[in-house]
C-alpha cells in the first residue's frame, strides 16, 4: 500500500490528491493522509512520559501498514514544516527502535512551495535517510510558476510501485 502524506491542507494536499489519482490506474492501493487533520499533540519528552496518545497509535498503524510513502510538504523557513516534524517525532518514539516504522521502506518526496522548495527536499532526504528509508533519487518540486509534470510524477509512482 502506498501512503501519500501531506503536511499542509493547501496546495500540497491538492498535489497529494492528484498523485493518488495518477496512481489509481496502476493497481496500487493508495491512501492520502493529511497530517493537519490529526489531533497530534506537540511532542515533548514530558508529553511522551504521559503515554502515547491514541492518535499517535492510529498514525503508527497506518505507517506500519504502508509498503511505501510519498511525502508532500511545503518548505517552512527553509526546512520541514512543523506538522511533519511533530508526526515523525511521535512515530520515532512509538517503539523501542526509532527506525521501525520507516526502515527499508521506499520514500518519494515532493513539494509545492511558494518559495524555492529545494532546501526542504534536501532536509527531507536527510531525515528519511537517517530513519532508514530508501529515498528515491527523483523528486517533485512545484510552485505557482512551475506546475506539476505528470510524466515525472508517473515515473516516480511507477518506481514506488516496483519497490
Amino acid at each position: 500500500m502506498l501512503l501519500i502524506i501531506t503536511a499542509s491542507n493547501g496546495k500540497n494536499l491538492e498535489l497529494a490528491q492528484h498523485l493518488a489519482s495518477l496512481a489509481a490506474p496502476m493497481d496500487c492501493p493508495t491512501q492520502v493522509l493529511d497530517l493537519t487533520e490529526l489531533d497530534l499533540p506537540l511532542y515533548t519528552p514530558q508529553a511522551h512520559a504521559q503515554g502515547t496518545p491514541a492518535t499517535v497509535e492510529d498514525l503508527a498503524a497506518r505507517f506500519r501498514a504502508a509498503d511505501t510513502f510519498f511525502f508532500c510538504a511545503p518548505e517552512y523557513n527553509g526546512s520541514i514544516p512543523p506538522t511533519l516534524t511533530n508526526a515523525v517525532a511521535w512515530l520515532s518514539v512509538n517503539t523501542d527502535d526509532f527506525r521501525e516504522l520507516f526502515n527499508t521502506k521506499s520514500v518519494a518526496i515532493a513539494t509545492h512551495s511558494g518559495g524555492g522548495g529545494s532546501k526542504l527536499l534536501v532536509a527531507l532526504r536527510l531525515m528519511f535517510g537517517h530513519l532508514g528509508c530508501n529515498v528515491i533519487g527523483r523528486e517533485l518540486l512545484t510552485s505557482p510558476k512551475r506546475p506539476l509534470n505528470d510524466k515525472s510524477a508517473l515515473a516516480i509512482l511507477e518506481q514506488l510501485a516496483k519497490a
